[in-house]
């Protein structure tokens, strides 16, 4: 299923390495995890979890697979895969950082590199590993990854919360991590139909302190759509959903055409 390399991964119990065997990973201390039929491991032990299914539910799930099939955030993908391309290590082990269903994990994925994606959400994981075998895909939470300092040369978070102490220990020396946020009128457009006073994001705030920033793009680009259902699946997959009408929803599903703003900024840092 995967390539020549076994996916390296330490126990979140006790730190020490897990071997896979007979569909188990397991460590010396006798800790073991089942691995899945669709290929990913579970290493969100349940005295970690704060819910019982944390994450993304299936239905925002399923929204945001339907539109980014649809190659909305194309442009997006391109720009992180042309950071790839310009600064990184290709040998080098890959981390996406909450990858969800995979989208921009296996797009990283060559013949030469082994590149990992973790989410909290089992649901999206599940969809990941049964989709892009090329890839090593685990139920881990962030802020305590299940990985050995210094195993990445490239890490990457879309959106994902920003734990730079876990990040900066994963890294290599000289690795880099690519963030993209929100920039100030992403969706701006159908914020506003949502809120009575919209606001634009803030992108004053910068979390990373210790590594050092070595390029920072802009990029801006109108979507428009032409299909109702296409902007449904862009409003289910956003915080803002659950703050929509019903009377909102019906007035979408019944517009032919929609247009609104994407806008990211992306930061590469490196240690």
């Amino acid at each position: 299923m995967h390539t020549e390399n076994l996916a390296q991964y330490r126990c979140p119990l006790c730190q020490q390495a897990l071997l896979l065997t007979e569909k188990s990973y397991r460590c010396i201390n006798k800790h073991s995890f089942d691995q899945a039929k669709q290929g990913y491991v579970n290493l969100l032990p349940v005295q970690f979890k704060h819910s019982k299914e944390p994450g993304d539910n299936k239905a925002m799930v399923q929204a945001r697979r339907a539109f980014l099939d649809k190659g909305y955030y194309q442009p997006l993908l391109d720009s992180m895969l042309a950071l790839y391309q310009k600064y990184g290590d290709k040998t080098a082990a890959v981390f996406d950082a909450g990858c969800g269903e995979g989208f921009y994990t296996h797009q990283h994925k060559t013949e030469h590199n082994s590149v990992y994606g973790v989410d909290i959400a089992k649901e999206t994981i599940k969809i990941a590993a049964k989709r892009y075998q090329d890839c090593f895909y685990s139920v881990a939470t962030l802020a305590d990854l299940p990985f050995n300092d210094g195993h990445f040369g490239w890490l990457y978070s879309v959106y994902a919360p920003i734990l730079e102490n876990e990040f900066t220990r994963i890294l290599q020396d000289k690795g880099y991590l690519l963030t993209v946020t929100p920039a100030d009128n992403h969706l701006f457009e159908l914020k506003a139909l949502i809120y009575r006073q919209a606001n634009k994001h803030d992108t004053a705030k910068q979390v990373i302190k210790q590594l050092t920033l070595i390029e920072e793009q802009r990029l801006n680009y109108p979507m428009n759509f032409s299909n109702s259902d296409d902007v449904l699946n862009l409003l289910a997959m956003t915080p803002f959903a659950f703050k929509a009408s019903k009377e909102l929803i019906n007035q979408l599903k019944q517009q032919k055409e929609f247009s609104c703003q994407a806008d990211f900024v992306l930061r590469l840092y490196q240690k």
